[in-house]
């Protein structure tokens, strides 16, 4: 375990102490909503949610339905047909293997179409309060800048995050780093490290600082 590490997760629940976006209050929303969110806005997702939802309430409406009329309904967010095929192609697994309820193992959740190991571990974070690492961009970049991975993969930075903290701290890595991501510790060459709740313990360098004139 990582002392500076364990700092660093409490000092970024402080910051954000929100729920994450797409936990949804249960976990088959939770699920689909995640899938939609790969290469698209949270903000895209959950505007579009509710009329999805109304449209397709339950997995046998998923079924039921073409793959158009699904993408027909999601087309405001990136990937659209691809993932329109996907829930369908979902739906048909979690009532024929499942019972129509989302597994709460690792290993099923990546057997199902569009779940990789990012989205299965959000869910089990969010859903199922599963000691889970979720690496999607921006964990991966701010890992890296804080000196906890050098993983050239998602796996590996999600093995080299588990080493350094302890489970309890798992779940929040993925809550608070994506908004961290979004506001401080952007992508690029220039993060807002002026503004950073933990760049003194972070070795990305050299620090940027604040623009003249800004306030």
């Amino acid at each position: 375990m990582n002392e500076d590490g364990v700092k660093i997760v409490e000092a970024l629940k402080k910051r954000y102490p929100q729920k994450a976006d797409m936990d949804l209050g249960n976990p088959e929303d939770s699920l689909i909503a995640t899938i939609f969110s790969a290469r698209t806005t949270d903000v895209q997702v959950l505007k579009m949610f509710p009329s999805f939802r109304k449209k397709f309430p339950d997995w046998k409406s998923l079924v039921r339905a073409k793959a158009s009329e699904i993408a027909k309904s999601i087309n405001t967010i990136g990937l659209y047909r691809n993932k329109a095929k996907s829930v369908k192609a979902l739906a048909q697994r979690m009532i024929r293997d499942f019972d129509g309820r989302v597994p709460k193992t690792m290993d099923e959740l990546i057997t199902l179409p569009g779940v990789g190991r990012k989205t299965a571990s959000c869910v089990l974070s969010v859903c199922f309060h599963v000691p889970s690492v979720a690496v999607d961009t921006h964990v991966f970049r701010i890992a890296h800048r804080l000196g906890w991975s050098d993983g050239k993969t998602p796996e590996k930075v999600e093995q080299d995050i588990k080493r350094i903290l302890p489970e309890k701290s798992w779940g929040d890595v993925n809550r608070t780093m994506v908004r961290f991501g979004r506001e401080i510790c952007i992508g690029g060459k220039k993060p807002k490290c002026w503004m950073c709740p933990v760049a003194k313990w972070c070795r990305f360098q050299p620090k940027t600082k604040e623009p003249s004139g800004k306030r």
